[in-house]
């Protein structure tokens, strides 16, 4: 079995850096941090902490309910699954307040790695403690985490309200979850503006509502009757198929009166009548990728990655010509 001193001198430094590293207990620069954790991997050693242990990798989700995170959690427990890890859980609910404390509690694992979605990342205070290899999901890279697993959420803005302009559509609104809670739905709003900016249009001020609530209860009354618009544009597809259903019980059509598409591609937004328009996102396989790039950095002290994942508009019908 190897021992912490092999690891040291294979890695060229002291026992206490060595112990420093593999014990994230204190400080050491990044260089020194892969050559140990390579070390560490290709002796096969393994901390007195984790003998009889299975290892395990933290994941930080906004909401384990709605079907895109479930998507790349369910991925990400079959990829470490292979990889002989357990997967600890926890979510923020949208909230940025949160965030730290749930970290701190996968903290107390002692996990591999962690996987975040973080409300905002260049606000999160989750983000401010000393943390194992991290990587962000649905979340931009920032300097002092730059491994990431994203789609181009500001494109997808642009492309889906380019697609509802060239259908004739001029008055376009873009209702929301709180852009705080959201910096997906914040960057898919500036994609909607691009658009609205290229193509010479006033853009409406977006509408914000809480990402956590009810949706089937989601009133339009006021909104309707204010702007007109022919067109709406929710942030993801649970919204969208909220504002369908309120836009109903206000007596109008979908897509006769207005037209609506949403962002993620869920499986139900493919079973309603008609089926919801819509920026396909790959969710799962960016949690299998998040993983897989968790596991290279942690076991193979591989250099942190941003990968970018391509989304597809998926055209259904609830928008049309006008």
């Amino acid at each position: 079995m190897a021992t912490l001193e092999q690891v040291a001198f294979r890695a060229g430094c002291s026992l206490a850096t060595a112990s420093r590293v593999l014990n994230r207990n204190g400080p050491a620069s990044d260089l020194m941090v892969r050559k140990v954790r390579r070390a560490a991997a290709e002796l096969g050693y393994h901390s007195a902490g984790r003998l009889g242990r299975r290892p395990v990798v933290g994941v930080l989700i906004p909401s384990i309910t709605n079907p895109v995170f479930a998507s790349s959690l369910s991925s990400i427990q079959n990829r470490m699954l292979v990889a002989g890890h357990g997967v600890l859980i926890a979510q923020s609910n949208y909230d940025p307040a949160r965030e730290a404390d749930a970290v701190a509690a996968l903290l107390n694992d002692r996990p591999t790695g962690l996987i975040l979605t973080v409300c905002d990342p260049s606000t999160s205070e989750a983000l401010l403690a000393r943390l194992p290899p991290t990587v962000l999901l649905h979340n931009l890279p920032t300097a002092q985490f730059p491994a990431a697993v994203t789609a181009d959420n500001r494109g997808a803005g642009r492309e889906i309200t380019t697609f509802l302009i060239g259908m004739g559509h001029r008055r376009i609104l873009f209702l929301s979850g709180n852009f705080a809670a959201s910096d997906r739905a914040r960057l898919r709003y500036k994609g909607y503006l691009d658009a609205m900016a290229e193509s010479g249009l006033q853009p409406l001020d977006a509408v914000q509502i809480p990402f956590v609530g009810g949706y089937d209860q989601l009133d339009l009354s006021a909104v309707m009757t204010s702007l007109s618009p022919t067109a709406i544009i929710a942030s993801n597809d649970l919204l969208a198929l909220g504002v369908i259903g309120a836009l109903k019980r206000e007596g109008l059509l979908v897509p006769g009166d207005v037209s609506v598409a949403g962002f993620d591609g869920i499986a139900i937004g493919r079973l309603i009548d008609p089926p919801l328009t819509t920026i396909e996102m790959p969710d799962a396989s960016m949690g299998a990728t998040a993983a897989s790039l968790l596991l290279d950095m942690a076991e193979n002290a591989a250099p942190a990655r941003h990968l970018d994942v391509a989304y597809t508009l998926r055209r259904g019908g609830t928008v049309r010509a006008i």
